[in-house]
């Protein structure tokens, strides 16, 4: 028989080959062959009728991954068309299943514990930046003890010193950067990149107010490249295929180890120095510092440093894609801007023609232009297109989340046959949220794609605060209201903590640029970004005209 074969191939046009030219044929034959396998399992093959559908893809393992992080948005809702609000779709060798609208939310932000898990879907990606023993790198139990711990240093007290603190930075920045300088004779326009700005801005406040005046003094160019160094950490390889041995890695790496001993050591001169709370500092280190956990643990000092590597990364990426956005639409809509500094006038009139200064009361109560332009900016760009836990047990999705829903294809209503019971979810699938999708319903929302704050005005379209009843998981009560079209900020045990200071961070950076100058676009509106793991401005269309006020 081996003779056989052996005459064989010297019989076959392969025999003549080379080496390389064999290993050429190889790498185009054998991926066709996986291509053709991988087709005739999706159309051919039966399948469990109790799963959700499959989006179709030419690729195993890759999956629909290029067309989803080409326009996540745009393959969401194309699915959606095909499939219904509930799909399943391939990405990088994980089945994701998407669940959609109002109810999909709900579904994924209040599932319980013992049925989906944030830990296990993000740890790998955020553990080796942010350090062990904090956040996914911890059961939840603790992560929401560790929540109310940092929710101790979010008080209104803090908040109260914190909007003169911000006032502060934005003002040096403006008087000091270069850009900014040539703008000061009050008739000279000039363009500036705002996504630039608002990250160094961004970093600033965040680290003069949260951080600490340490963190705000040590804000140099070591810094920044320790900081740029440990975002690189932040690449969706990482969550495909984690710690790979790769140059960024090992850069995250060894940056991990610098800040948290950068803040190790803050935290040591502290508490040597012996001043403690009275010392009247408002940061929150100080308000780690004296934290205990139930069992009568004293929090450790390597767990506040990573706890405030923490806040720093995830802080700066949402909070500086969201300034960057409200000030391009703002700059979209010049007679806004106008409204917001007429705004101003009224609620901070000094009574002899001039402004006070900024109040943390004021500005949370008293200016509802304001505060709906922050909304509004954060209805069209959620920081986050794509929210992920992994699924523990099997999950059964209700029949009327299943179904097809109404903007569902009349063909492919046909070819679903699931339309009498819901589908079910089985463990070690991905489920996804896309609060996005939402918040841009043409069913709805009124004219969705446009930037209207005036929706949020008085009785809108949506009142956010009417998302049902409260919940307290362990650090505070907080909405449950998953079902609502409005999650920003997410929904559920997951919620974002900071939600109250990225309002007022974003609220006061804003109120502080309208006080100063005028702006509109430099070019057309930009496109989304969706290359990073946070929705950016595509440069170059992230500029703007600035000009003083007289």
């Amino acid at each position: 028989m081996s003779d056989r074969l052996v005459a064989a191939w010297q019989a076959s046009p392969l025999a003549s080959l080379s080496h390389w030219q064999l290993v050429a044929v190889a790498a185009v034959v054998f991926p066709a062959i996986a291509v053709l396998l991988n087709v005739i399992d999706q159309l051919l093959l039966p399948k469990k009728p109790s799963l959700p559908p499959h989006v179709f893809h030419l690729f195993p393992w890759i999956g629909s991954a290029v067309v989803y992080g080409m326009d996540p948005y745009h393959f969401f809702e194309s699915c959606r068309e095909k499939y219904g609000d509930v799909y399943t779709f391939t990405l990088l060798g994980r089945n994701m299943t998407v669940a959609l609208g109002p109810k999909g939310s709900n579904l994924i932000f209040n599932g319980r514990i013992t049925e989906v898990s944030a830990e296990d879907a993000y740890t790998h990606l955020t553990t080796p930046v942010f350090g062990k023993d904090v956040v996914y790198d911890v059961p939840n139990a603790v992560l929401m003890e560790q929540k109310k711990f940092v929710k101790a240093g979010l008080s209104v007290d803090n908040f109260r010193i914190y909007v003169g603190q911000i006032v502060d930075e934005v003002t040096k920045f403006a008087t000091q950067d270069e850009a900014f300088v040539e703008l000061q004779n009050g008739s000279t326009e000039g363009s500036v990149d705002i996504f630039k700005t608002m990250c160094e801005v961004t970093i600033l406040t965040a680290s003069r107010t949260l951080q600490g005046q340490e963190v705000r003094d040590s804000l140099d160019k070591t810094f920044a490249d320790l900081y740029h160094d440990l975002d690189g950490g932040f690449i969706p390889l990482n969550f495909a295929i984690p710690n790979l041995p790769i140059p960024s890695n090992f850069r995250r790496d060894k940056a991990q180890k610098a800040m948290s001993d950068f803040y190790m050591q803050i935290i040591e001169q502290r508490r040597k120095s012996q001043v403690g709370s009275k010392d009247g500092r408002h940061d929150m280190i100080e308000a780690l510092m004296d934290q205990s956990y139930k069992n009568g643990r004293k929090l450790g000092d390597r767990e506040i440093a990573h706890i405030m590597i923490a806040l720093l990364m995830a802080g700066q990426h949402t909070s500086s894609a969201t300034g960057s956005w409200a000030m391009l639409r703002l700059a979209s809509r010049p007679e806004i801007i106008e409204r917001l500094y007429a705004e101003q006038k009224e609620v901070y009139d000094d009574g002899a023609g001039g402004l006070r200064e900024l109040d943390y009361d004021i500005q949370k109560n008293s200016v509802p232009l304001l505060d709906a332009v922050v909304r509004e900016t954060l209805r069209l760009h959620p920081p986050i297109h794509s929210i992920m836990r992994k699924v523990k047990t099997d999950i059964a999705v209700p029949a009327s989340l299943a179904s097809p829903q109404s903007h569902t294809s009349a063909a492919s209503l046909a070819a679903n046959k699931k339309t009498d019971a819901g589908y079910v979810i089985p463990k070690d699938y991905y489920v996804m949220a896309a609060p996005g999708v939402s918040q841009t319903d043409p069913k709805i929302w009124k004219d969705p794609a446009s930037f209207n704050p005036d929706r949020w005005m008085g009785k809108g379209e949506l009142e956010p605060e009417e998302q049902g009843e409260t919940v307290d998981y362990g650090w505070g009560a907080i909405s449950s209201g998953a079902n609502s079209p409005y999650l920003p900020f997410g929904a559920g045990r997951h919620r974002c903590i900071g939600e109250q200071f990225a309002y007022l961070q974003l609220g006061t950076i804003l109120a502080t640029f309208v006080r100063r100058y005028s702006w509109k676009l430099a070019t057309r509106f930009p496109d989304p970004d969706y290359n990073s793991m946070i929705v950016l401005p595509k440069a170059p269309n992230n500029r703007i005209i600035l000009k003083e006020r007289s």
